[in-house]
């Protein structure tokens, strides 16, 4: 896409499966560093070799992201490796089924650090290096923030801060001309999704039937069309585009599903 993103350092949380990974393959075919932040070491090296195998470049750093000194270290040690953070993509998370009938305070809390705690503290460490350079801020959301599912209490409320952070640091971050916006997902065939399709007596008819209900060609987003997007709200291109959340599911939250 010519987005002008060559050699940025990008960082990408949870980049080396599913959505994340393919944010990273398409950030390395535009040009710029993709950098890992993940807790599964093989996973990640394998992530990282996969882009250097095609002649691109990709960096890593180890991190259990539900605990902040982890994410101050990744951050320090990106610093080190490259001298500068260009941008931040927030991407790690999982549907963990915490409900409100059959879930409990602990288990609650977990999936809240499990997936939004990490988004505050990897976007306040690398703050410092963003202000130098105007970068941007790209948070990958969730359609619970605004539709519901059932049965994940955690999940959906951690999407919607997610959503809340998204316009927060827009607004407090307009001093330094650093852009954020968030991608909202809806249906993505991952491998979480795939393991969670599996969990129901006949998974094919479940998963037709849900793609059946996608009114845009009825099929599932890839994760490449979200990847596309959010290189986009990272690059110069959208540079006026600040607080906004960004619905990248072939119009499945918004538009009439009958249609």
């Amino acid at each position: 896409m010519n987005l002008g993103l060559q050699n940025k350092i990008i960082v990408v949380t949870g980049g080396s499966k599913g959505i994340g990974n393919g944010i990273c393959n398409v950030l390395a075919n535009e040009g710029a560093i993709p950098v890992i932040v993940g807790r599964n070491e093989p996973n990640v090296l394998e992530a990282v070799k996969a882009i250097k195998d095609k002649g691109q470049k990709a960096s890593y750093a180890i991190a259990e992201l539900t605990a902040p000194e982890q994410c101050k270290n990744a951050v320090n040690k990106i610093i080190k490796e490259f001298g500068r953070i260009d941008g931040l993509v927030n991407n790690a998370g999982v549907n963990d089924g915490v409900g409100l009938e059959t879930g409990n305070y602990e288990n609650f809390i977990k999936s809240i650090n499990r997936n939004l705690t990490h988004y505050y503290m990897m976007a306040h460490y690398a703050l410092p290096e963003l202000k130098k350079c105007k970068g941007a801020i790209v948070n990958i959301g969730s359609k619970t923030s605004v539709t519901g599912q059932g049965g994940t209490s955690g999940y959906a409320a951690a999407n919607g801060g997610r959503n809340a952070l998204t316009r927060e640091w827009a607004v407090e971050l307009l001093p330094y001309g650093i852009r954020v916006n968030s991608v909202i997902v809806a249906e993505c065939f991952t491998p979480l999704y795939k393991r969670w399709i599996q969990t129901f007596e006949k998974p094919k008819e479940k998963l037709k039937m849900i793609t059946d209900k996608i009114p845009l060609e009825k099929r599932m987003t890839t994760s490449e069309e979200i990847a596309n997007t959010v290189a986009f709200l990272l690059s110069e291109k959208s540079s006026h585009t600040t607080g906004q959340l960004l619905f990248v599911d072939g119009g499945y939250t918004h538009l009439d599903r009958s249609l």
